[in-house]
């Protein structure tokens, strides 16, 4: 009887210098149609230790639908498997395919198998298998981080209205869709340096990440800088924040969605390079070619043009690149912008993940990113005996408000008039 499949060709070794390149061949008959992998083997003498052609990959499954998880090896004698889970062995995962049928919330974990035979045993790379209940969409994220920085009044460059205004904006509909976030205004270089790092802390595996930015910014040589609120006379790149640093650092913390939106006009122009292959970044900013930098607002205390159809579309359930692009068409048809600015999306994305995708956690709670404490209140009474409530409202991160309300004058009190001037050292210490 013939075989299924007969060699007919077998690879020839072969001995090239380093950087040189090479081919091998291989031929083979079979009743159907065949497919050809090719493995490399570790260059030291192979004494038929398994070797791990197969790793199995990441899973997130509904409580209750089956979860399958696939390994192979190659070695002699023939390897035998064993799975196990969070460090612990299952006794009764010892095949190729590790299969439960009805998964229960208690299956979550990180799954790893072991193949060995007489000679040796090789583990197959460690993965996170998610079980939860997060609907029937097949996209989620392990967590949703956003840091926003708003630039308005500069020491050496032209002040800003919108940037207050969007980052407020942006702040509470990314809240909205499950996002903590912190928002800052006006920061100078180090402040910026210090607000990136922590952020960038926070990434890890599944999370969606955020970085907003409006205020002054630049290009040059083909990279594009945003202006700290310090930032001398002339731009120069040794004064200001460089995106495509964050962006690469945003890459290798394996998030499951990077979003890095500029909202801001770049002095020069050059084209952007492409985004590095992989990494999921819509990229989104005004620009005006060859021109000085200027905000465009609808109105003295309105938000900018790009906040303005942004907050329109953000909150739609559909893939986040669709939800920009509809946000450039609208900003295309608006008088104000025509001919003057035009917004550039840049993007590898392909899988279809929204801002409204669900969180499901994969692992212990994260530090708390955005307002951890409760703002006090405080009454005070002054040695005439009049009595003020002190409030504190946060609307940024880094800016608080405090509101003085004097409770019912006195008989004796005629005309009260209450001025703040300064947060005593006590008041100054509870509200921290």
């Amino acid at each position: 009887m013939q075989k299924a499949v007969a060699i007919t060709e077998q690879p020839v070794s072969v001995s090239v210098p380093v950087g040189y390149s090479f081919t091998l061949r291989c031929r083979a008959q079979g009743r159907t149609s065949l497919q050809y992998q090719w493995f490399c083997l570790p260059p030291r003498l192979w004494q038929g230790e398994p070797v791990i052609v197969l790793n199995p990959s990441e899973q997130w499954v509904e409580v209750g639908q089956p979860l399958q998880l696939q390994c192979a090896a190659i070695g002699v004698p023939a390897p035998s498997y064993q799975w196990y889970r969070n460090g612990n062995l299952l006794e009764q995962q010892k095949r190729k395919k590790l299969w439960i049928t009805h998964t229960k919330v208690s299956d979550s974990g990180t799954y790893l198998c072991c193949a060995s035979n007489s000679h040796g045993e090789h583990w197959t790379n460690a993965v996170d298998v998610h079980i939860g209940t997060c609907g029937s969409g097949r996209f989620f994220a392990t967590d949703k981080i956003a840091l926003l920085v708003g630039n308005n009044c500069y020491q050496h460059h032209p002040n800003l209205m919108a940037p207050v205004r969007d980052v407020f904006e942006l702040s509470r509909l990314l809240e909205h869709l499950g996002f903590q976030v912190v928002s800052l205004l006006d920061l100078n270089k180090a402040e910026m340096a210090t607000a990136v790092s922590r952020f960038l802390q926070l990434l890890g595996k599944g999370v969606y990440a955020i970085f907003y930015y409006a205020g002054h910014g630049y290009e040059h040589l083909g990279r594009n800088y945003m202006v700290p609120v310090d930032a001398p006379q002339p731009y120069a790149p040794e004064n200001c924040i460089s995106v495509q640093r964050i962006l690469q650092k945003m890459q290798q913390q394996q998030t499951a969605l990077n979003i890095i939106l500029l909202d801001t006009c770049r002095k020069w122009y050059e084209p952007l390079p492409p985004s590095s292959p992989g990494l999921d970044v819509p990229r989104a900013g005004g620009r005006s070619e060859d021109a000085e930098a200027y905000e465009l607002q609808d109105g003295e205390f309105s938000s900018g043009i790009f906040m303005k159809y942004l907050k329109k579309h953000i909150l739609q359930e559909k893939k986040v690149t669709h939800m920009l692009e509809d946000v450039l068409e609208d900003i295309g048809r608006d008088p104000l912008v025509a001919g003057k600015q035009v917004m550039e999306i840049k993007h590898t994305l392909k899988e279809a993940r929204s801002l409204t995708d669900p969180i499901c956690p994969s692992r212990a709670a994260t530090e708390h990113w955005g307002y951890s404490q409760k703002l006090p209140s405080k009454t005070m009474t002054f040695p005439c005996g009049v009595r003020v409530e002190l409030h504190f409202l946060r609307l940024f991160s880094n800016l608080m408000f405090v509101c003085a309300k004097p409770q019912l004058p006195l008989a004796h009190i005629t005309d009260p008039q209450l001025l703040l001037r300064q947060l005593t050292p006590e008041i100054t210490k509870e509200s921290m």
